[in-house]
């Protein structure tokens, strides 16, 4: 039978209200759940800078966030190295910045998180600095965190993941073994110059006696490229706060 066109009206209206009551119910429920696997993650691609994955991987969620908490402080910079902590009215967290958004921005309207990992429950006992990135690669967004040692030169760790590199190829930045080849590296050249760390053209090639190059992986030369753009870019960044820890410990040193 034949329906009036107020009775597919009214029935498409009460359908459509239905429905976006029950997508509504869904994100209310599901929304604090995600917003907590979003943190916790982070988390542990903070930790993965400094401690290997299977250390992270044998711990539970609550396990990696007292673990976090006991060894993890933070602050937020802006691109003259001093310190935020409050913007357009509100209190500002390092937790709390996103990259992402941040990226779209000019670099000297950006805030930077840094993350001070430090002996257990002594924030004081400064062991080195987490620096986050983000860039571009072959298909979509890279980004990660790098780990400098308290000579604010010295590489200690890298976590680097992405978004929609190709498997096999330039997926394979998230590989422990490739991450570790930039743990020891040194970011700035003997004149004091940044030059970053550089990933090379090809793989298996070494480069342990240059400070400054790693090893690249074979058939992912854009990706290794995009890698290479995102370090230089933000240790450019925060390159002002990195010549005043550098400073503040030269004096210390003095005495």
């Amino acid at each position: 039978m034949q329906q009036s066109n107020a009775y597919i009206i009214t029935f498409s209206v009460i359908l459509t209200v239905i429905l976006g009551l029950l997508l509504s119910g869904t994100s209310q429920v599901l929304g604090p759940l995600q917003r907590e696997a979003e943190a916790l993650d982070k988390k542990k691609q903070i930790l993965g800078a400094v401690i290997s994955g299977d250390e992270i991987s044998a711990m539970s969620p609550e396990e990696v966030n007292a673990f976090y908490t006991s060894h993890i402080a933070a602050t937020v910079v802006d691109i003259n190295g001093q310190e935020v902590t409050e913007k357009d009215g509100a209190a500002v967290t390092a937790e709390n910045v996103d990259i992402a958004k941040n990226y779209k921005m000019p670099a000297e309207d950006r805030l930077y998180p840094v993350f001070i990992y430090h002996a257990e429950g002594n924030p004081d006992a400064v062991e080195s600095y987490i620096l986050p990135l983000y860039g571009a690669g072959l298909w979509d967004a890279i980004w990660g965190y790098i780990a400098l040692d308290t000579d604010m030169n010295t590489v200690g760790g890298i976590t680097l993941a992405h978004a929609g590199e190709t498997p096999g190829l330039g997926a394979r930045i998230t590989e422990a073994g490739v991450q570790q080849r930039y743990v020891g590296k040194e970011i700035f050249d003997e004149s004091g110059a940044l030059v970053a760390v550089e990933m090379q053209k090809g793989e298996g090639k070494d480069y342990s006696s240059d400070p400054h190059k790693v090893d690249g992986m074979s058939g992912a030369t854009i990706t290794g490229n995009g890698v290479n753009a995102m370090l230089k870019a933000y240790l450019g960044h925060y390159s002002a706060f990195i010549e005043s820890k550098k400073s503040s410990q030269a004096v210390a040193a003095a005495f």
